[in-house]
């Protein structure tokens, strides 16, 4: 990941610096390619809004949320998962994926009751 921003950064800076990388460079690139200050891409973003909007906050399934995002459920779990969960924005569930109020709360949105709340209620029945 960090890797591929790097090279991103770079190319951003050949085109719009002359090549030069200093800290001013590297924040204009990463705010052009919309990553945010703790990484999150525009994928990352939509990956969360599409389980909160379309599956209020899940438990869903890998498959469901492929086809929600348009991505191959291989890209979601390897390449997209991995760094939400690092974060806490994202858990798996015996029963799905489901988006935990740390995401909520960096994409703005008002925290509800949220399915890992739901899930942590069951438990004590």
């Amino acid at each position: 990941m960090a890797n591929r921003l790097l090279k991103r950064v770079r190319d951003y800076a050949q085109v719009r610096a002359e090549g030069d990388i200093t800290l001013d460079v590297s924040i204009n690139a990463l705010e052009f390619f919309e990553v945010d200050p703790l990484g999150l891409d525009h994928t990352d973003r939509r990956l969360l809004r599409a389980v909160i909007e379309k599956f209020n906050g899940g438990p869903v399934g890998l498959d469901t949320i492929a086809a929600a995002t348009s991505e191959e459920p291989d890209t979601v779990e390897d390449v997209l998962e991995p760094f939400l969960m690092q974060l806490g924005f994202l858990a798996r569930t015996p029963r799905g994926r489901i988006v935990t109020p740390q995401a909520y709360r960096h994409l703005g949105l008002p925290v509800k009751e949220t399915p890992l709340e739901r899930v942590e209620q069951e438990k004590l029945f």
